[in-house]
């Protein structure tokens, strides 16, 4: 690994060792990455990069929290823009298509032995994914209680984060691309709609 000079804008340095904790960990594992690691890749001295993060944990957490946050748009962006019948198909496929483009954040985001999770901004970050989790997936399932999951969403939360995790560690899904395990993934979720509303759902025609 060489230094590259260059990698980030002034004043941006603590977004770019983020991105280097993304970049490394889809290279070598979570458990590679380093804050003085991430100073190298970006061409940085260790201590530029201590001025911002104190330690490994501190990284993380903030790499977490940004994670969080690109997994909430990503649901909210699919909620606004879903033109079926069956909406939840369009934000549960988000999730997942979420964890198989950015594994590294999909993996970090509750990994308690790695992350602060007392800290503000982490906390804040896991509020607006939770509401989105607790509001209906999103507003994309009937809910009558906007602050707590219902069966329904629970149901949901695990069905769409187990078949994540199945395709992100490998168990599942080997020799297909991206289109193939998402298309493999609405299968899935189609399956549950007695569960979710009573009747089945139905795809797009």
């Amino acid at each position: 690994m060489q230094h590259k000079p260059g990698r980030y804008h002034h004043g941006a340095l603590a977004e770019s060792l983020l991105d280097a904790v993304e970049e490394l960990a889809e290279r070598f594992g979570l458990e590679a990455v380093t804050l003085r690691g991430c100073a190298k890749l970006i061409g940085v001295a260790p201590s530029a990069a201590f001025k911002h993060y104190r330690d490994k944990r501190a990284l993380f957490t903030a790499f977490a929290t940004k994670a969080l946050h690109a997994m909430a748009a990503q649901m909210e962006a699919a909620a606004a823009t879903s033109a079926g019948p069956h909406p939840f198909l369009d934000v549960g496929l988000a999730y997942i298509a979420f964890g198989l483009q950015r594994r590294a954040m999909f993996q970090v985001m509750w990994r308690s032995e790695l992350i602060d999770a007392h800290d503000p901004e982490y906390r804040r970050a896991s509020l607006r994914l939770g509401a989105l989790l607790a509001g209906g997936f999103a507003d994309s399932l009937t809910d009558d209680d906007q602050h707590a999951l219902s069966p329904q969403e629970l149901l949901a939360w695990s069905s769409v984060h187990g078949l994540t995790a199945l395709y992100v560690e490998g168990a599942l899904g080997a020799g297909l691309d991206q289109a193939a395990k998402l298309a493999q993934a609405r299968s899935a979720l189609l399956a549950l709609g007695p569960s979710f509303s009573g009747s089945e759902l139905k795809p797009r025609t």
